[in-house]
């Protein structure tokens, strides 16, 4: 039944798998950001160091899926589009963003219902961060 909610499940952080699946999509995504050329604009918007990136979003997905909310605890308030008015977004690195997770949610085994939702939630903030034409 991997298109429908689980019965036991409450959250999508659980439907997941909890963090140690969140860690692994995370994970995923930076790794294909690094090795996939097909990603080479949203790669060259994060610098050289992943390290900091890696744990920041790893927080942020714990909490933003309904898990524990390591993020705010130490952050406050994510404040998503000012935290990314710095860099550079338009719409390549806005379809490059959403293809590298898709990717990683494919590679990591997320559910395909969960992807499919997911998906249109990371379409949609991601659409919100841009920040330049094209």
């Amino acid at each position: 039944m991997e298109n429908t909610i689980p019965e036991n499940v409450t959250t999508a952080f659980e439907w997941l798998g909890g963090e140690d699946k969140v860690r692994a999509l995370v994970e995923r995504f930076y790794d294909l950001m690094d090795l996939e050329p097909a990603y080479a604009q949203l790669r060259a918007v994060h610098g050289s160091d992943l390290g900091s990136a890696r744990q920041k979003l790893f927080w942020f997905l714990c909490g933003w899926l309904g898990g524990p909310a390591y993020y705010t605890e130490r952050f406050g308030h994510p404040r998503l589009r000012a935290r990314h008015l710095p860099f550079a977004i338009g719409i390549k690195e806005r379809d490059q963003w959403v293809a590298c997770m898709d990717q990683a949610m494919r590679e990591t085994g997320v559910p395909e219902a969960l992807r499919a939702r997911l998906h249109e939630s990371f379409m949609n903030t991601a659409d919100w961060m841009r920040n330049k034409g094209g």
